[in-house]
């Protein structure tokens, strides 16, 4: 194994780690919920809030942390947002009401929203071509593990010694910014280091780059719209309907543990054929999925079409990751990013959301998944007809 290709692995295991607790944390608070929605009892409305306020915190965080990445540097921002992140989950644990515990998750979300775009930018920055693409990839398919490690957390350590106790162990990230700073690499960015945050957010939005950033927007918007409305919400929903299954451990586990051959084969693909073509793919396995899943009527079928829903959605994720940072000269990189994935966000705040309108009115989870079917319909037209796949920039 060559030094280039040990050092690339090196980077890939540090950055990857760091979005392993990124997934930890999400996945986390989905099996704290209901513990804080018995113990301050709740309503639901609250708990929307608390579910969505996180989104909201990564909205924000995405936009200011990208640019500062671009304006001051890579790594002192990666440190700043995984520090932010630790220290909102150690506030958490020691929040007496569900006041303070959404002011705090709040502030966790501007380290969760600005430490995902910055790491993909690093990541970004240090390959080319086919390498980079299989990188960025493979760097999201840490999310898998991380879910697969909450699952572990909630059904065995949480209910011995507490969520409180549970949610500490995600500060833990706070030590981890110690080996960060030693070994990660800085990217230079002299040129983006002139930009003021209107002069990067115009860039991003001029004439170069505005049809490109709607378009990985509205990309973003349907990705995190069908991920957050379907594994978020509606397990709860199909449980009080007589199914279960969806909220118990083996579900949880397999459903995370299916991401990994959806994350591994994309990342093999998006070496070998168009980016684009392999995105579509996937978007269409998420669509065939999600509408067998909202046909559902056993547990055999759930268990199914629900681990082919997490092959081809989390695999989408990652293709996206890979996707959006060719886009973007070096200069605006971080800012172009966090821009896309905070339009995003939007979808991540509304679909668990939309999905309890819908159910409160009438519509039946069939018709509700007709809904993330047309988004998905949506996204690939934006795929096939508003962007290129560009070959990636330096």
């Amino acid at each position: 194994m060559g030094t280039t290709e040990v050092k690339g692995n090196k980077l890939l295991l540090l950055i990857g780690t760091a979005w392993l607790f990124d997934a930890l944390d999400v996945a986390l608070l989905s099996f704290i919920m209901p513990a804080i929605k018995t113990s301050w009892h709740l309503s639901a409305s609250t708990l929307g809030v608390v579910s969505s306020v996180t989104s909201l915190g990564m909205f924000f965080g995405a936009i200011i942390f990208g640019h500062l990445a671009d304006k001051i540097g890579r790594k002192p921002i990666m440190l700043v947002t995984l520090l932010l992140f630790s220290g909102g989950n150690l506030l958490l644990a020691l929040t007496p009401n569900v006041e303070l515990f959404i002011l705090v998750r709040f502030i966790t979300g501007l380290g969760l929203g600005g430490e995902l775009p910055v790491a993909t930018t690093i990541i970004a920055d240090h390959f080319k071509g086919k390498q980079r693409s299989r990188m960025l990839v493979l760097v999201d398919s840490f999310w898998a593990f991380g879910w697969i490690l909450a699952a572990v957390l909630a059904f065995s350590v949480m209910t011995y010694i507490g969520w409180r106790v549970t949610v500490l162990i995600t500060a833990l990230m706070g030590l981890y910014v110690i080996l960060i700073r030693r070994h990660l690499p800085e990217t230079h960015t002299a040129e983006a280091a002139k930009y003021s945050f209107k002069e990067a957010w115009t860039q991003v939005w001029s004439s170069q780059y505005w049809r490109t950033t709607l378009a990985l927007g509205i990309l973003w918007f349907v990705i995190m719209f069908v991920y957050y409305g379907m594994f978020l919400w509606l397990p709860t929903v199909l449980a009080t309907r007589g199914f279960p299954l969806v909220k118990s451990y083996g579900y949880t586990v397999l459903m995370s543990i299916a991401q990994l051959p959806g994350y591994y084969l994309a990342a093999w693909l998006v070496g070998r054929v168009s980016r684009k073509l392999v995105l579509s793919i996937y978007l269409l396995g998420t669509m065939a999925s999600a509408a067998v899943f909202g046909l559902a009527t056993s547990n055999m079928m759930i268990l199914v079409s629900g681990a082919w829903l997490s092959f081809f959605t989390l695999g989408a994720w990652g293709i996206m990751i890979a996707f959006t940072p060719s886009h973007y000269a070096l200069a605006v990189r971080g800012m172009g990013i966090g821009v896309t994935q905070s339009i995003g966000r939007v979808g991540a705040i509304g679909g668990p959301y939309l999905v309890g309108m819908l159910i409160s009115i009438g519509f039946s989870i069939p018709a509700v998944f007709g809904v993330f079917v047309g988004a998905l319909v949506l996204g690939i037209l934006v795929l096939l007809f508003g962007l290129k796949d560009h070959v990636d920039r330096d």
